[in-house]
């Protein structure tokens, strides 16, 4: 039996954002292989936050920059330990590599984060972006390092594996596609949702400490909204999410039918009861949750390129439209709300999207197959990673000797 430590940026809350549910999803699949489970985090807890108990996880709150963590690790002795974006393998990595050098080093980057970060920069300066940008970015070279200095890094998008493959020349060996771990739409399921008569009003939904997310429902009240409640006058948008902060709940408006929900106690609830979700994002990375879950309430929507990446195949059809600009966008989302025949075939293309893209059984037995092809031939594995090695190398020196002064300077 493995033992897996995960070591989380924050503590997952399933219900406040998709990288909640995708930890959720990684776990309950480690349990299914009888896997024993740690969850470390140096985050403060939540109120929201999975009960990880309820699952038999042990937990662990940790320390940067702090020997205790040390004690900690050599105690534990995990098979496995994966770390939870780029940022927490920068912490912790070397001191795993220095006290249990024979357990396999997972990343899971969630996303690009450096890709978010460049288009997000790009979008600021009003300019578009190019791919080539990336390789001038400092959060690039850590976010890369990273992937090099780990034994195997999880790639939530086809599109991000192809960034990485093609433009940094990393080699597949080194990465597993694992896209939202999700479980067929059967028939069954289908029969239960509402209808199309059912439904009423538009729906957005997000974290919005995310600040794609902030930009995408500013962007709506701006712009969008205005140009479909013209078309539409007795509809209305209603805008989910955690965390809502006060400059966004001074968007509530009533009058405009603009309506600032906040964070939602079922979130397929929701979904499942509006027509049409809007979710007109300009920046970010990785695979879109609440795209994901609309097509599991049988919700279509109206999305971007960036909202879309990385979820269709070419010869595919959208789980209603794709639309940049954003006239063409509020034309589509009063087109999808009000032609039933669409709004049906929207339906069937999100079904199939999940059923193809999304195939939980086939995702998760490469992944865990991935992993014991590589505990079983760890040491040749690392010694064809030379630039891993390097980085490794001087990671041990430089970051150690800097944590090692911070440690010093609390004391």
């Amino acid at each position: 039996m493995n033992h897996i430590l995960i070591i989380g940026f924050v503590w997952p809350e399933p219900n406040s954002s998709a990288a909640g549910s995708r930890m959720l999803q990684l776990i309950e699949l480690f349990l299914s292989y009888n896997w024993k489970v740690t969850f470390a985090s140096p985050a403060s807890k939540t109120e929201h936050m999975a009960l990880l108990k309820d699952y038999n996880i042990s937990t662990e709150t940790i320390e940067i920059n702090s020997p205790n963590f040390d004690r900690f690790i050599k105690h534990l002795q995990p098979d496995i330990v994966m770390f939870d974006r780029f940022m927490i393998e920068e912490q912790f990595g070397w001191r795993v590599a220095k006290h249990c050098p024979k357990a396999l080093r997972v990343l899971n980057t969630e996303d690009l984060h450096s890709l978010r970060k460049s288009r997000q920069e790009a979008f600021k300066n009003k300019r578009e972006f190019r791919i080539e940008e990336l390789q001038i970015n400092d959060a690039t070279k850590r976010e890369i390092a990273s992937i090099y200095r780990s034994d195997l890094s999880l790639i939530i998008s086809d599109f991000e594996m192809k960034v990485l493959t093609d433009t940094f020349k990393i080699k597949e060996d080194l990465l597993s596609y694992v896209p939202f771990l999700l479980p067929p739409i059967t028939q069954e399921e289908k029969k239960d949702w509402p209808s199309f008569e059912e439904r009423k009003h538009f729906i957005t939904i997000g974290n919005f400490r995310h600040e794609p997310n902030w930009n995408s429902v500013l962007y709506l009240k701006e712009t969008i909204w205005p140009l479909i409640k013209k078309e539409i006058p007795e509809t209305e948008l209603h805008i989910y999410g955690a965390y809502p902060s006060a400059k966004v709940t001074q968007l509530n408006n009533p009058k405009e039918g603009f309506y600032i929900k906040g964070r939602a106690s079922d979130a397929q609830e929701v979904v499942r009861k509006a027509r049409v979700c809007l979710a007109p994002l300009r920046f970010g990375a990785g695979i879109k949750g609440k795209l994901a879950e609309a097509m599991l309430c049988g919700t279509p929507s109206v999305t971007t390129t960036i909202g879309a990446e990385g979820m269709l195949d070419e010869d595919s059809d959208w789980n209603g439209f794709v639309a940049d600009n954003p006239e063409h966008f509020a034309k589509a989302a009063v087109r999808l709300y009000s032609n039933k025949n669409i709004w049906q075939q929207s339906q069937q293309n999100g079904i199939e999207i999940i059923n193809t893209r999304f195939q939980k059984q086939k995702f998760s037995n490469q992944l865990i197959s991935q992993i014991k092809t590589l505990q079983n031939n760890l040491e040749e594995h690392r010694s064809t990673n030379f630039i891993g090695s390097m980085l490794q190398y001087h990671t041990m020196r430089s970051t150690e000797f800097m944590s090692r002064w911070i440690e010093e300077k609390n004391r």
